[in-house]
C-alpha cells in the first residue's frame, strides 16, 4: 500500500481513533463521562441526575465494578463518581485519579442526590443522556454511537454545541475503507515508526492488566482456571491472560487497558493471545507489530457492521482479529488469514452479550480458542464453505452475514436478554 495514499492515511486515523486508552470498563464510563460534561457545563455541582440511556448500556453498566470507587457498581455509582471527579477533559481515564476523599466524596453523593434512570427511547444501540439540575438551573449532554462522541451540550435551554446524528440508529460506523485485503496489504507494508506508539501503548498496557489478573484473585478467576486444567501450552496461555486481563478488568482492577471497538475486553482479546504467541515464537517486534495490525484492523472492520453495542457478543469479532493475527506469526500469507477468519466466525458466532461482568473473561476465552482453531483446520485442509450456515463465498461476504446477523438479526435476542436481567 502506498504510504502517501488516502486509504494508508485512513487506516492509520482508523488506529489512532480505535486504540485509545481507557480506565475501566467503558460504559460506566462513558456515564461518568457525560455527568462530568455536564456539571462542568452548569457550572456547580447539581442536586439532581437525570440518566436516560439505552438498553445495552443499562445491560453493561448492572453487573460491573465502577473502576477506583472502592467497588461500587451500577448506574448511580458511575454518574456520582463523573460528578465528583470534575475531569471531562481526561474522557475514558477520567476516574483515575480519584482519590480516597473523592471516594468518601460519592459515596456521600449518592445518599444526598437525586439520581434517577429511565431508559432511552428510540432505536439505537448506544444512545446516553445526562441531565443535571442546581435549583432551576440545568444542562444536558447527550453521547450516542460511541462512548465519547458528544452531539448535544445544552444549558438553561440554549444550546452550546451539536453534531448531526443518524436518529434510527441503523446505519453502520462509516470505516467503509476496511476490507481483509486491504488490511493484509496495509499491515505488511505499514512503515513501523507510524504505527509503533499506539502499538507499544497496547503491548504495555494490555499485559500488564493480564498479569495483574493470572497473579491476584479476580472474578471467577478463568485464566487461572484454564492453567490449572489444561497445562502451559502456548495455545492454553494465550487463551488464559487473555481471559486473566478481563478477569481484573470486570471485578475491580485500576488498571487502564487499550480498547479496540469502543471495549477494554475487545482490546484485550485482540492483543494478549497475539503478543503471547510472538514471546512464544520468538517472533521480532516487526513481526509482533504486523500481527498486531492484523488482528486489531480485522475485529475493527468486523464491528462496523455490527455496531458498537449488540447481543451478538464482541469477544467473538476479537477473538476472530486474534486467530487472524496469530495466522500471520504462525506464517500464514493472506489466504490463511482470510479462511481464519471464516472458520472462527462460523464457529462461535451464536455467543450473546448479556453485560459486561465476571463471565466476559470465559466467552474470551471461548472466543479466542475458536480463533486458533480456525487457523488449524485450514492448515489441516479442513474449512467450512459456501451454504454451511452463515458462510458465503468469499470472506466479504461472510462478514457481511454476521453483521447483519448481529446488527438486525438479534434485536429481538437484545430486547429479551435485557428483560432477563432487569426484569
Amino acid at each position: 500500500m502506498e504510504h502517501n495514499s488516502s486509504i494508508y492515511r485512513e487506516y492509520l486515523r482508523i488506529l489512532e481513533q480505535e486504540l485509545v486508552p481507557a480506565f475501566g470498563c467503558t460504559e460506566p464510563i462513558a456515564i461518568a463521562y457525560a455527568a462530568a460534561l455536564a456539571v462542568q457545563t452548569l457550572g456547580e455541582r447539581p442536586d439532581r441526575l437525570l440518566v436516560e440511556a439505552s438498553g445495552n448500556i443499562i445491560k453493561n453498566v448492572k453487573s460491573v465494578i465502577v473502576p477506583n470507587t472502592g467497588g461500587m457498581k451500577g448506574i448511580q455509582a458511575a454518574a456520582a463518581a463523573g460528578v465528583v471527579s470534575g475531569r471531562p477533559e481526561d474522557k475514558l481515564e477520567l476516574l483515575e485519579g480519584l482519590t480516597e476523599e473523592q471516594r468518601g466524596e460519592i459515596r456521600d453523593y449518592l445518599q444526598t442526590a437525586d439520581i434517577r434512570i429511565q431508559k432511552a427511547g428510540g432505536c439505537r444501540t448506544f444512545d446516553l443522556t445526562v441531565t443535571v439540575w442546581a435549583g432551576n438551573r440545568e444542562a444536558r449532554v447527550r453521547i450516542a454511537d460511541s462512548h465519547t462522541n458528544v452531539v448535544l451540550v445544552e444549558k438553561n435551554g440554549e444550546i452550546l454545541r451539536t453534531a448531526g446524528t443518524d436518529e434510527e440508529g441503523s446505519q453502520a460506523e462509516a470505516k467503509s475503507s476496511l476490507s481483509m485485503e486491504g488490511i493484509v496489504d496495509f499491515a505488511l507494508t505499514a512503515r513501523l515508526d507510524d504505527v509503533k506508539e499506539v502499538l507499544d501503548r497496547q503491548i504495555e498496557y494490555n499485559m500488564a492488566i493480564a498479569e495483574e489478573g493470572m497473579k491476584h484473585a479476580y472474578g471467577a478467576n478463568v485464566g487461572k482456571v484454564l492453567l490449572a486444567a489444561y497445562g502451559d501450552d502456548v495455545k492454553i496461555r494465550a487463551r488464559a491472560k487473555a481471559a486473566a486481563g478481563s478477569d481484573a478488568r470486570m471485578n475491580g482492577c485500576e488498571l487502564p487497558v487499550v480498547i479496540n471497538s469502543g471495549s477494554g475486553n475487545q482490546g484485550i482479546t485482540v492483543s494478549v493471545p497475539v503478543i503471547e504467541y510472538a514471546r512464544e515464537l520468538g517472533s521480532g517486534e516487526e513481526q509482533l507489530y504486523r500481527a498486531l495490525l492484523i488482528s486489531n484492523l480485522t475485529a475493527i472492520h468486523l464491528k462496523e457492521g455490527i455496531g458498537r453495542l449488540s447481543a451478538y457478543c464482541g469477544a467473538v469479532s476479537a477473538g476472530t482479529g486474534a486467530g487472524a493475527g496469530i495466522a500471520y506469526l504462525l506464517g500464514g500469507g493472506y489466504e490463511e488469514i482470510i479462511h481464519t477468519v471464516v472458520n472462527t466466525l462460523a464457529n462461535v458466532s451464536g455467543i450473546v452479550c448479556d453485560g459486561a461482568k465476571a463471565s466476559c473473561a470465559a466467552k474470551i476465552a471461548s472466543a479466542v480458542d475458536a480463533g486458533i482453531l480456525g487457523y488449524y483446520m485450514y492448515r489441516n485442509g479442513q474449512e467450512f464453505v459456501d451454504g454451511d450456515g452463515i458462510v458465503k463465498k468469499g470472506v466479504e461476504s461472510t462478514i457481511a452475514n454476521v453483521a447483519r446477523l448481529g446488527r438486525y438479526g438479534m434485536r429481538d435476542t437484545d430486547r429479551e436478554i435485557l428483560d432477563i436481567m432487569i426484569g
